[in-house]
């Protein structure tokens, strides 16, 4: 399945997480650069759905539309779902930049849509 993270100069930059989920791109918004390091956890916002169309987009968004500045892609490549469930995803990243097993977990402390995406020690 498709795995993509743009790196997205809009009015605050930030990194966008998209992962293949049935037929669309789930996506989480992540403030700071996605690490490999197990020990630095980064939140990630849930925002809307993308077609799958929308993992090869790197280009300007025009001024005055949502999103509005230059989009990059980050790391691409595939992964494997371990679990993914509404409050957490487990899955194998086979990217450029990052690799190996991450979570996603909600956080719902800090509301509905807060996050916190991270690789997974390893055994």
């Amino acid at each position: 399945m498709k795995y993509v993270i743009q790196e997205h100069h809009a009015s605050r930059l930030h990194w966008d997480l998209r992962l293949e989920h049935k037929g669309v791109l789930k996506s989480w918004a992540i403030p700071k650069e996605p690490s490999n390091d197990p020990e630095i956890k980064r939140l990630a916002i849930e925002v809307e759905d993308h077609e799958l169309d929308y993992a090869d987009f790197e280009g300007m968004i025009p001024e005055g539309e949502y999103g509005a500045g230059k989009v990059k892609i980050w790391d691409s490549g595939t992964f494997d779902a371990i679990e993914f469930t509404d409050s957490k995803v487990d899955f194998a990243i086979y990217g450029k930049k990052l690799k190996g097993h991450f979570h996603l977990i909600r956080f719902k402390k800090a509301g509905p849509k807060n996050w916190l995406f991270f690789r997974a020690k390893e055994d």
